[in-house]
Order: structure tokens, then sequence, then C-alpha cells
């Protein structure tokens, strides 16, 4: 069943982290801040949602870098009962799709509760102080890809961060698989 995040919470304020990379380097918050603006993705393997669109995801986060954004991906799922997003596999995905940004684990999922992710994808973008502006959709790709003239939503509205300090005032939530949480 699809979840739905919950519309941009304006000027909330992005929680540190230090989470282990698929590249052997531990990384924090400030580690992966650009100087127009953070963009923090909550994605994992195996979801369709994510495989849908990770060549837009990759292409996308690449021409934001080019505009001073830092980015980052989180996987956040339960490996126990979902394989596919082991730390190993991430390593994997990170390579085959040739990320440009770190893909760090949150084994303990305390990284995915403090940002309230909800599914994958889940995208945080934020300014440069680190206040929330944008926590909308990649684009109207569903669990399959859309046409490839698709409105660039996520890379628009983090341009607009780059650019002002203020993301759009109109954000359509993302979709995707809600985040596999361990039992408690």
């Amino acid at each position: 069943m699809a979840e739905y995040p919950p519309i941009c919470d304006f000027g909330w304020k992005a929680p540190d982290f230090s989470l282990p990379g698929t590249d052997g380097k531990t990384y924090t918050l400030g580690d992966v801040a650009g100087p127009n603006g953070t963009l923090v993705m909550f994605i994992c393997n195996h979801c369709p949602y994510v495989m849908a669109v990770i060549d837009r995801l990759v292409r996308d986060a690449k021409d934001l870098q080019e505009l001073g954004i830092g980015i980052v991906a989180i996987s956040a799922n339960d490996v126990e009962n979902y394989p596919q997003d082991s730390f190993d596999n991430m390593k994997v995905l990170a390579a085959e799709q040739g990320f440009t940004f770190p893909y760090l684990y949150d084994e303990s999922q305390d990284v995915a509760r403090a940002y309230d992710a909800v599914c994958t994808p889940d995208f945080f973008g934020f300014n440069a102080d680190f206040e929330l502006q944008y926590r909308g959709r990649l684009d109207a790709s569903r669990k399959e890809a859309g046409p490839p003239d698709l409105r660039r939503d996520l890379f628009e509205a983090m341009k607009q961060v780059a650019e002002t300090g203020r993301g759009p005032e109109e954000q359509v939530s993302s979709m995707g698989c809600g985040i596999k949480w361990k039992a408690a």
C-alpha cells in the first residue's frame, strides 16, 4: 500500500546524524551539506517506486550538485526481513547507478525516526540554514516511470531553494513504500 508523507513543515530544522556510507566513510549532516542547501533522501534498494525513478534521481542529484546543493541518500529499512536492502546490496546499487552522493545505512533507524521519514522515496530539501523548504515528490511518476518530459518537481523546487533560500508554497507529496520498521 502506498504511503504519503506530510506536506512541508517550512523552517523545521534538519537533525544531525553520523552514519556509515557505502564508500567506507562515515558522514554527518555537515559533511554532506552544500553551500546553497542540502537534500536528504530516504530510499532503498527494493522499492518499486524508487527503482522506477532511480535514473532520474541520479540525474537530478547531479544537476542539483552543480547548483551547490549537497545530496545524501539514506536507507533505513529492516534488512532482516528485506535482505535486498542490506549494506552489501546498497554498495552494489550505488556503484551500478553511479551515485555522485553518499549512500548511508541507518541500521538503528534512529535517523529515519528523527526525520519522521514515512516512505521510500521521501525527500527533505533544506536551505543553507538547514531549514526545511521542500518535502515533495521527484516528479509525477508512480510505481512506473512517467513520460520523460514530466516536470522535474524536486529539481525545480531545490533550484529555487538554491537561488532564494525558499521552497515553493505549492508542493505535491511524494509517494512510495512505507519504511520497513523493525519489530519493537
